[in-house]
């Protein structure tokens, strides 16, 4: 076994990820510095294919102000969001956009010079900013992974799987145990603070819009280790994700700023159909417009409905979404002229790993923040473009944090730390899983039984086979593979978001159960720990 050690290991290379390793590195010094790990290439992470933008609540916008947006927010929440989180999200959101500015993001002008803001579904001003027209997690990635490789503190390891986390008697974060997909090697690293940034878990279902490695790693890797988990029933399914046929399932991504600018839903009859399902139509919020598709595809027994596209200005059409039209052109569809046929896809997960604005978990030395993390901010039902928003603020304020902590790398490591190194000295059978294969039953199974419209029965069937298909799998610590690992923590996350579902008992946002009705009352959240044995709402 190789050893290292730095001050900051950060797991994960999105927006989040990314902007925590810059600030961290601009804000202390430190001796032993950072380590970005990142599963795949720098910068591939569910940010990369964020298209409709970043909310921004700025000076340069004096239509907009905090109270307007902290309103929405909790609106699209359906009583779950927290109110001061929102707010403290809301009124640093000037400070970090002007930022990212400085840093070299280049957000979208209009004829004037002035930054151009849009409107999306379930906000009640223009207050979305947007780079590259649709191509704006790119955009920010791009920008934030270029001063990453030029700052000389920060170690990057890429093509590199976080698998265990170093958790000593006192229950205190120590470090971490990865996995090198290229030599097949695991080395331990030891850190006074491991930052997960690892995004969410799309690819546990069968129709997505996640990149291949969203697979839910870092609630997985928090939730062995004992952290609290929250809210994880709340998966946000995307209204509109291109779908090109059934076997289609990861999905392009036909972002809801189209819909901002006046894209209609259609069903196969040319019926423009969101008028009955509620009075905001296409602007509804995301949960509503996802149920009022999948009726209508259930009505007319297809896999698809469409976006009529084709009212908008076809100039405009092209210069605000080169990358959809780009997309939807290469399969031979004219959105200024054809319809765009799409269907709902799994989005973005809301629940995550518990913690505070500043990344604090219940671990000490574990930290989250990003989409793996869940905050209070998105409650039941994200409102759109404040995800990449909330990856920036929290990193901005975890950095900020950490500048008044003690970041000495651990010296004495406890017998329990070493007995959990000692497991990846010694060899495992190599008799291989068929993990292709048990991936894709796993994803049907999701899909199908904890997917958009969710029962009792329905769920309580996906526990047993994700339970049985758990005990199956005996790799519980050391796997062969990156395919075993990932395999292994969606089963880990997919337990948890199906438990999670069936302990509320009520329909809530993006939790839709058939079997219950929505109420009225602020419900509390659903806290799951491996450690504590409990999950509860």
């Amino acid at each position: 076994m190789n050893y290292s050690e730095y001050s900051v290991v950060i797991i994960g290379s999105g927006a989040a990820g990314l902007y925590a390793a810059l600030k961290i590195s601009s804000q202390i010094h430190l001796p032993e510095g950072i380590l970005l790990i990142t599963k795949d290439k720098l910068g591939e992470s569910n940010s990369k294919y964020a298209q409709g933008g970043i909310v921004g609540v700025v000076h340069q916008n004096p239509e907009d102000n905090t109270e307007s947006h902290v309103n929405d927010t909790l609106k699209a929440g359906a009583g779950l969001t927290d109110r001061n989180v929102t707010e403290l999200i809301s009124k640093t959101s000037d400070k970090v956009i002007n930022d990212l500015i400085n840093i070299g993001v280049e957000f979208d002008k209009n004829s004037k010079g002035e930054l151009n803001f849009t409107l999306e579904a379930a906000h009640s001003i223009k207050r979305i900013l947007h780079s590259g027209g649709d191509a704006t997690g790119r955009e920010i990635t791009k920008a934030l992974a270029k001063r990453v490789t030029e700052d000389s503190t920060i170690t990057v390891s890429e093509n590199t799987m976080a698998v265990e986390l170093l958790i000593s008697t006192d229950k205190k974060c120590k470090g971490v145990i990865v996995f090198n997909k290229a030599t097949g090697e695991h080395q331990v690293v030891y850190s006074s603070a491991v930052i997960i940034a690892t995004g969410g878990a799309g690819q546990i279902y069968k129709y997505t819009t996640n990149p291949e490695g969203a697979t839910g790693d870092g609630v997985a890797l928090a939730y062995e280790a004992g952290a609290d988990i929250q809210d994880m029933e709340f998966i946000q399914f995307h209204p509109t994700a291109l779908a090109l046929s059934p076997d289609n399932k990861n999905r392009f991504l036909i972002s809801e700023a189209v819909r901002g600018e006046g894209a209609k839903l259609i069903n196969k009859s040319g019926e423009e159909f969101m008028v009955r399902y509620s009075d905001k139509r296409e602007l509804a919020p995301r949960d509503v417009v996802t149920r009022a598709i999948y009726s209508e595809m259930k009505k007319e027994n297809s896999y698809n409905v469409f976006l009529n596209a084709a009212v908008i200005e076809k100039l405009k059409l092209f210069e605000r979404f080169p990358n959809i039209s780009k997309r939807c052109r290469d399969n031979g569809i004219d959105i200024s002229e054809k319809p765009i046929p799409v269907a709902p896809a799994a989005h973005y997960t809301m629940g995550g790993i518990k913690a505070d604005i500043n990344g604090k978990t219940s671990i000490t030395g574990l930290y989250a923040i990003g989409e793996a993390a869940s905050t209070g901010l998105h409650g039941a039902n994200r409102l759109a473009s404040n995800s990449l928003l909330e990856c920036v603020v929290c990193a901005y304020e975890l950095a900020d944090y950490l500048s008044f902590t003690n970041l000495e790398v651990p010296k004495k490591i406890d017998e329990g730390i070493k007995k959990m190194i000692d497991v990846y000295s010694h060899s495992i059978s190599s008799d291989e899983y068929d993990c292709k294969t048990l991936i894709s039953k796993l994803k049907e199974l999701m899909w199908n039984k904890v997917g958009i419209i969710r029962t009792e029965t329905g769920l309580t069937e996906a526990k047993n086979a994700i339970e049985e298909l758990k005990n199956n799998f005996k790799r519980r610590r050391k796997c062969l593979n990156e395919m075993e690992y990932e395999y292994r923590n969606m089963l880990t996350t997919a337990l948890i978001i199906t438990n999670s579902a069936l302990s509320r008992k009520e329909s809530r946002g993006a939790h839709c159960r058939s079997d219950f009705t929505q109420t009225d009352t602020i419900a509390s959240h659903t806290n799951v720990n491996k450690n504590k044995d409990m999950i509860h709402a």
